[in-house]
């Protein structure tokens, strides 16, 4: 008895998340999963992802680099990369991670900022928004209006707010609906004065296509303060196929890479 009222105690001290979204932003996020697929869109549980990494420097694009990405919602991904004869891999699973670099054949664990950085990317993701994992996290949605998006074109924008005021705003088609673009502040070091300064991130997501009734993007370019920094250009997209749990483990030695 004593041992239940210290458990109800304790629950009773951490009172769940309080959330909150807005009669018209939860019609542009209804109305986002509708014409990405609906129910079919929400059913996704794997991806299995194919294309092209570019890096951008000074505006000019880099040599494309040739991805495989696994994708197992809601926070498990591993993408590995091969050019110039070297394959690299960056696995992440939950509060863990792993890379292996290919040019020195070493396996190591994620540092914990790296670690840190793949969550912050699954917080700024459209899933992210769109299947409802902010609520775990206290956040708060509010439209906060229209916006130019090119000629004769509208984006609805609504904005993600956490209890620590860290914010997220996704910019959606006036018109079609689609999301088109994901916007955020973080923390970066200058590379003229050294000091850590917030800095404007911005996803825009193009060139939407259709497979097995699922629509996404398959072209994402993204900005830091304005400047191009890179390009993921998808080939091709699988939906629901089954992979091993194995593949996201981190191997015994470098031979059992996979």
């Amino acid at each position: 008895m004593i041992l239940l009222l210290i458990i109800s105690l304790l629950f009773a001290q951490s009172p769940a998340p309080q959330t909150s979204v807005d009669e018209k932003s939860q019609q542009i996020i209804d109305r986002a999963i509708e014409v990405l697929g609906g129910q079919k869109y929400l059913g996704v549980q794997t991806v299995i992802g194919k294309g092209f990494y570019t890096t951008f420097k000074d505006g000019m694009s880099q040599i494309p680099a040739r991805f495989l990405d696994y994708i197992q919602y809601p926070d498990h991904e591993r993408t590995e990369f091969s050019g110039a004869g070297i394959r690299t891999i960056q696995t992440n699973a939950g509060d863990t991670g792993w890379m292996f670099d290919g040019a020195v054949k070493k396996i190591s664990d994620q540092s914990p900022k790296q670690v840190e950085d793949f969550k912050q990317a699954i917080r700024t993701s459209l899933e992210y928004l769109l299947r409802g994992y902010w609520k775990k996290d206290g956040g708060k949605i509010t439209y906060a209006g229209r916006r130019e998006a090119g000629v004769g074109k509208r984006n609805e924008t609504i904005r993600l707010v956490f209890p620590d005021d860290w914010w997220i705003e996704y910019e959606f088609g006036a018109r079609d609906g689609l999301p088109a673009k994901i916007i955020y502040k973080r923390e970066h070091k200058d590379m003229d004065s050294g000091d850590v300064v917030l800095m404007t991130e911005e996803d825009q997501l193009l060139k939407f296509i259709t497979v097995d009734g699922v629509t996404a993007p398959w072209v994402v370019d993204h900005f830091i303060n304005g400047k191009q920094t890179s390009r993921i250009n998808y080939e091709s997209v699988q939906y629901n196929q089954k992979f091993a749990d194995s593949l996201f483990a981190k191997p015994a030695d470098v031979k059992s890479i996979k």
